[in-house]
Parts: C-alpha cells; sequence; structure tokens
C-alpha cells in the first residue's frame, strides 16, 4: 500500500468490553459506534485518514443457559459490520452471577503488532485504558510508528500512559453520548440504531 504524503494514515484497535463499559459505568451512557469513529478521525489539526478500526468483542458461552444473550450479542456484531467495523469476536467462560469472561488481549496484541508491521500507518490508536497493552504501545513505537491511546482518566492505567506518544481523553465525547439503558428482563442493554452497545461481560 502506498504512503500518501499528506493524510496521516491511521490504525484503530479497540479493546470494546474495556471502553463500552468506561462509558457505561463511569459516564453512564450507552456507547455511540458512530459519533466514536468520527470524532478519532477527526481528532487534532492533522489530516487524518482512518485505514481500519478492528474492534474485539467477547461473546456469550456456547451453552443453553447463554443461547439468548448470545444471539443478542451476534446482532450487535452484525450491525458493527455492517457499519463498516472490522470484528474480531472470541467465545467467553462463564463466571459468576451471570458474568462472562472473554479475554481479547493477546489477540488484540498480535494484531496490532502485525497489521501495524505490514501496513505501516503514521499512527496507531489502542483504544483502552489496560496496563497489559503499555509493552505493546513501547513496540510498536520501537518501529517508528506514533501510538496514541484513547480512554478516559478513570480507567487509564499509569503504565499504558506513559508507555504512548499521547492520550486521547474520552470524555468531552462521552459526553455527547445519550443515557445509559439497561433492560433487566433480557439482561442486556438496549440497543438502537443511534447507538449501540451489549455490555454483559467482564473487561
Amino acid at each position: 500500500m502506498k504512503k500518501s504524503t499528506t493524510k496521516n494514515r491511521l490504525l484503530v484497535f479497540v479493546d470494546e468490553a474495556n471502553v463500552t463499559k468506561a462509558a457505561s459505568k463511569n459516564f453512564n451512557k450507552t456507547f455511540d459506534w458512530l459519533k466514536f469513529r468520527e470524532y478519532l478521525e477527526n481528532y487534532g489539526d492533522d489530516s487524518r485518514e482512518l485505514i481500519e478500526m478492528v474492534v474485539y468483542v467477547g461473546v456469550p458461552p456456547a451453552t443453553n443457559e447463554w443461547l439468548e444473550r448470545r444471539e443478542a450479542k451476534r446482532h450487535y456484531i452484525h450491525w458493527l459490520r455492517s457499519q463498516g467495523f472490522l470484528v474480531y469476536e472470541k467465545n467467553g467462560q462463564a463466571r459468576n452471577s451471570g458474568w462472562y469472561k472473554a479475554n481479547v488481549d493477546v489477540i488484540m496484541a498480535i494484531d496490532a503488532m502485525d497489521l501495524s508491521l505490514r501496513i505501516k500507518p503514521d499512527t496507531v490508536v489502542l483504544v483502552t485504558g489496560d496496563a497489559d497493552f503499555a509493552h505493546l504501545a513501547l513496540t510498536i513505537r520501537r518501529e517508528g510508528i506514533r501510538v496514541e491511546v484513547a480512554s478516559v482518566p478513570q480507567t487509564l492505567s499509569t503504565e499504558l500512559r506513559s508507555s504512548a506518544n499521547s492520550v486521547i481523553d474520552l470524555t468531552n465525547l462521552f459526553d455527547t453520548f445519550g443515557p445509559y439503558t439497561y433492560d433487566d428482563s433480557v439482561g442486556q442493554v438496549v440497543v438502537t440504531p443511534e447507538s449501540k452497545v451489549a455490555n454483559d461481560y467482564e473487561a
């Protein structure tokens, strides 16, 4: 792929559980994916060109007791893909009290390193506050690629903050999102075409 001389070419990797929970728990907001993508693409003074936004999503376990939530999550993933997001999904493991765990950290780190080396973007944005990605940020920077971390102060680890070139504070963006809505009858966030999130697992 020929590198543009006028655009800041951007690759974005999103830890879905981390960022959607930050919006719901810390701001009582439902995550708006379209506003989010537009915000990152137009952030700052540079002319940015979004090459790809890769979203890593945990899916409920493939067991009978999780079928309803699993189906809801599949609709959520289908919507993300229909909007042009590149989605990687991983089956989760059941936990206590009606939650499940789907750890996407390793595959997200591998993909971020692999795609960064092959595509050679100007900037990589890691959308997470997790300290586990601190080494990834440093490794990508050693390849001469700028690394930005997009998160909010409440969930951004000190290690990740100090490993990136800069931090994109999502606080102002989250304030523009709609209110968080949860339907206890199905154990699922209410999903509308304008604001999409499925927030039923542990980050």
